[in-house]
């Protein structure tokens, strides 16, 4: 259970004046060994963020000279609030939320004598007042800063394999309240969904696993005029190491800026679901996609990483 850790989060980032050196001093308390905890604040044209990084080393994990993979857990956004044109923690908030739950459940895990096999960096931002967006079929949150900073400081490090948590509620294409996973996508293929990570989410859940579709707009990066569901996948135009988004997810559209539309049962699943796909990666358990069948795809094919790109001016 990570309802003790989501609830102390919840409190942190749900006011006005949330910001990350609270969240290091509170990540700081466990008193973990070779934890490192990171905050830096970036300003961009609509406001301000803290960045927060937090690397947790495994007890085979390459920060301490081993060869377990690590794997990087970002919490996606555009803001915790959108204040002042609303309080409380918005929609979008979520995935900041599920991020540094896990990374608080793992620390309490150390300090209780519990270690993961590999290293691993949980990567968010705090920013209690960014904008909103237009977008359809319900508004966005914005960002203060633009996705390519974004990019540049979350998908950091010697990352194995990235899970994107974000909350997906403002679309008409994934109708469950819970939450749902995507294939996985390496340097612009879309490849076929993770049978492990298909198995985890549904011991976790007790359920049939759910995946959400993706297509190629959705694997492109901002800023080249083309639709994408949202940012979810955005980490997979910068690193070729496999991707795999979690998605927070409802039965109807919901706005990334509406707040009272978080739910903790939800939050709980995927936290629990984020921590065992942890566990397992570190032990070599847990394949994100099939090394043989990607190569063979390749040679076939050829690359794909132009679709990492912004692709051609017209």
């Amino acid at each position: 259970m990570i309802l003790k850790q989501i609830l102390e989060i919840y409190e942190y980032i749900d006011k006005p004046t949330a910001n990350g050196k609270e969240l290091q001093e509170y990540f700081e308390g466990y008193s973990v060994k070779d934890c490192q905890i990171n905050v830096k604040k970036i300003k961009g044209d609509t406001g301000e963020t803290d960045f927060i990084r937090i690397l947790i080393p495994g007890i085979n994990g390459k920060f301490k000279g081993g060869n377990s993979p690590t794997i990087g857990i970002l919490g996606r956004l555009g803001g915790i609030g959108a204040r002042p044109e609303v309080i409380g923690l918005v929609s979008d908030g979520d995935g900041a939320l599920i991020a540094l739950s896990v990374a608080a459940k793992i620390l309490d895990m150390y300090k209780k004598g519990d270690y993961l096999e590999g290293d691993v960096i949980i990567s968010t931002h705090i920013c209690p007042n960014a904008p909103t967006q237009p977008h359809d079929p319900v508004p966005f949150m914005g960002s203060p800063v633009d996705m390519q900073t974004v990019n540049r400081e979350e998908v950091s490090g010697d990352l194995d394999a990235i899970l994107s948590i974000d909350t997906t509620k403002g679309n008409r294409v994934i109708n469950h309240s819970g939450f749902a996973i995507s294939p996985t996508v390496k340097e612009g293929y879309i490849l076929k969904t993770s049978e492990d990570l298909l198995d985890i989410m549904s011991i976790t859940t007790g359920k049939l696993p759910k995946v959400f579709p993706i297509t190629t707009q959705d694997i492109t990066p901002y800023g080249n005029d083309i639709y994408h569901l949202n940012s979810i996948l955005q980490p997979a135009t910068a690193t070729d190491a496999p991707v795999v988004g979690v998605a927070i997810t409802t039965e109807t559209a919901v706005p990334g800026c509406a707040t009272g539309a978080s739910h903790f049962v939800d939050i709980e699943l995927a936290s629990r679901f984020t921590l065992e796909v942890a566990k397992s990666f570190g032990k070599n358990n847990c394949k994100f996609y099939d090394e043989d069948e990607f190569k063979l795809i390749k040679e076939k094919y050829g690359s794909m990483v132009h679709i990492q790109t912004l692709g051609k001016k017209a």
